[in-house]
């Protein structure tokens, strides 16, 4: 039986249609928005090409021996290498760049509102919901809003990839202030300390283990959006796993497929490692 016309409610257009009313009225702030992140992106994307890769190889060996073991290190250096002979060493850069601006902005917006939300037992009813529905979505959605505020290119896919990404940081932060002993809080509150001084000073550096757990989780959620971002003019390594599926190209899908994975082992692990160091300080 089919369901009864009357009842439909169109939700989807209500939805396009502020969409449209957003673009139209603040397409100025969207302009802002846009210079500003593709200012801050092309800057990383600068400073990571400036370094010479025997640098960038040196480096990440070096953190994954002292993070990790020696192995590791060995091994991290050796997957870049790889990478480099496979001749996509810019495009690899090009999606860390990508990357890191989407965790950079994901964690100015995600660990204030975590600890907003740990405080407000309402803040945190409100924003479980869209939380959920955040992570429940799927990702090839987040990319129409962007093409409509942003266009194609490097932001919408950042603004594409953030939105993604940010609710495992929200969801660990709020978790991490909320399991910090009362006890050591109420300490500081007999001392006299006030409650920024027990936030920064007591809370955050308790919570921190978990905090970077989420900080890990939302690294991953931003490499795992890397190749949809490209279908919407994103360059990178995603954009060459996108053509090597047009073109039917198993070497480059093959080579490409194998970069992404290398990038987000040794992201997954440096970022796993630094985070249990605080666990155990």
């Amino acid at each position: 039986m089919v369901f009864p016309e009357v009842f439909n409610t169109h939700f989807g257009v209500y939805i396009e249609n502020f969409v449209m009313w957003l673009t139209k009225n603040y397409d100025y702030v969207f302009d802002g928005i846009k210079s500003g992140i593709l200012k801050f992106m092309i800057t990383i994307n600068d400073a990571l090409m400036f370094i010479p890769w025997f640098v960038v190889i040196a480096l990440v060996f070096w953190a994954g021996w002292k993070l990790i073991n020696l192995k590791s290190g060995i091994t991290f250096g050796i997957m870049l290498f790889i990478i480099g002979s496979f001749e996509y060493w810019e495009p690899m850069m090009t999606t860390l760049a990508i990357v890191l601006t989407s965790v950079v902005i994901s964690l100015m917006i995600g660990i204030p509102v975590g600890i907003l939300i740990s405080y407000s037992n309402r803040a945190e009813r409100i924003a479980m919901p869209i939380l959920d529905a955040m992570q429940t979505m799927p990702s090839f959605v987040y990319l129409l809003p962007a093409i409509m505020f942003f266009g194609l290119g490097l932001v919408p896919a950042v603004f594409a990839t953030t939105i993604y990404a940010l609710p495992p940081v929200i969801r660990l932060t709020n978790l991490a202030i909320k399991t910090v002993s009362r006890e050591m809080v109420e300490a500081s509150n007999s001392f006299g300390a006030s409650p920024w001084q027990t936030l920064m000073k007591v809370e955050i550096p308790q919570a921190m283990p978990t905090i970077m757990a989420g900080i890990n989780q939302t690294t991953m959620m931003a490499m795992a959006m890397v190749v949809i971002s490209s279908m919407i003019g994103a360059r990178g390594l995603g954009l060459h796993v996108l053509t090597s599926i047009n073109r039917i190209d198993i070497a480059m899908g093959a080579e490409a497929g194998t970069c992404v994975v290398f990038m987000a082992i040794i992201i997954d692990r440096l970022t796993q490692a630094f985070a249990d160091r605080y666990r155990y300080e």
